[in-house]
């Protein structure tokens, strides 16, 4: 099921994405989006009997994380490496501020604090419920399902800072989207699922999910851990080998197989 959130000019709505997906991971013509009644999260999926075609309404984030984005660095080697570090012995936890989450088709701001911001294509998973002290074995109970993220970072604040808090935290650094696909269960495939990121056309990012240094149960459960997660919390799990700059103007598009295409453009900060 692709549960999404949209708006047709007046209060923001959930709702169930039908149809089929096309190559590019868009919507065919047929598709529809289906209002569901509240928040699906705390409501359950209540379908109305009120239906939109995809072009007439615009896409939002399709979760407000309620307190955190919890980002995992480095968990795929051969981005350690281009990153010219060792892979971590245990996930490395940051924080991004749910201010920084902006949606499908949203612009992601260029702050004149930075003059070296890169993309980070990302697997996003969202929690459904409250969890603390997951065990590994259990974290698919807690998760509600996946979407699509671009951990935007600003790499020489990064270097400057040494923590990441202000080179991964400022507003619209965290596009989500386009919708969270629940059905989707990453640890079933063997050669995990595809994140692909393309700059302008360009294919940049090229990897799997089974690349990943520590899987979904071990991140679920090393964050729950640490601090309790709660409903519409997201973790993004790390990106592949082949991030790199972005500059005013361009388009990134992000996608994962069995989700769809996260597309955002860069424009400047005023």
């Amino acid at each position: 099921m692709r549960i999404c959130r949209f708006t047709t000019g007046e209060e923001p709505q959930y709702g169930v994405l039908t149809g089929e997906l096309d190559e590019f991971g868009q919507p065919d013509e047929d598709a529809r989006i289906v209002a569901l009644a509240g928040d699906p999260l705390y409501v359950g999926v209540k379908l109305l009997e009120t239906e939109h075609r995809v072009e007439d309404v615009r896409l939002l984030a399709p979760v407000l994380p309620r307190s955190k984005v919890v980002g995992i660095g480095r968990n795929y080697a051969a981005h350690a490496a281009e990153m010219g570090q060792e892979a971590p012995k245990e996930p490395l936890l940051f924080l991004k501020p749910n201010t920084s989450v902006v949606g499908p088709g949203d612009p992601v701001f260029y702050p004149p604090q930075t003059q070296d911001l890169h993309y980070e294509g990302e697997l996003a998973v969202v929690i459904g419920r409250i969890c603390r002290d997951v065990p590994p074995e259990q974290a698919t109970d807690v998760i509600h399902g996946y979407t699509i993220g671009n951990d935007v970072t600003a790499r020489d604040l990064q270097r400057s800072d040494v923590q990441f808090t202000r080179s991964k935290g400022f507003d619209s650094f965290c596009p989500l989207g386009p919708w969270v696909e629940t059905d989707l269960d990453p640890q079933a495939f063997a050669d995990g699922v595809a994140v692909q990121t393309h700059l302008n056309g360009d294919l940049v990012q090229d990897g799997t999910t089974k690349d990943m240094i520590f899987d979904i149960p071990t991140l679920v459960a090393h964050v729950s851990g640490v601090m309790t997660l709660l409903p519409g919390d997201v973790i993004l799990t790390g990106t592949p080998a082949g991030v790199g700059p972005m500059d005013v103007g361009d388009e990134v598009e992000v996608s994962i197989a069995g989700i769809g295409t996260l597309t955002n453009k860069v424009a400047r900060r005023s």
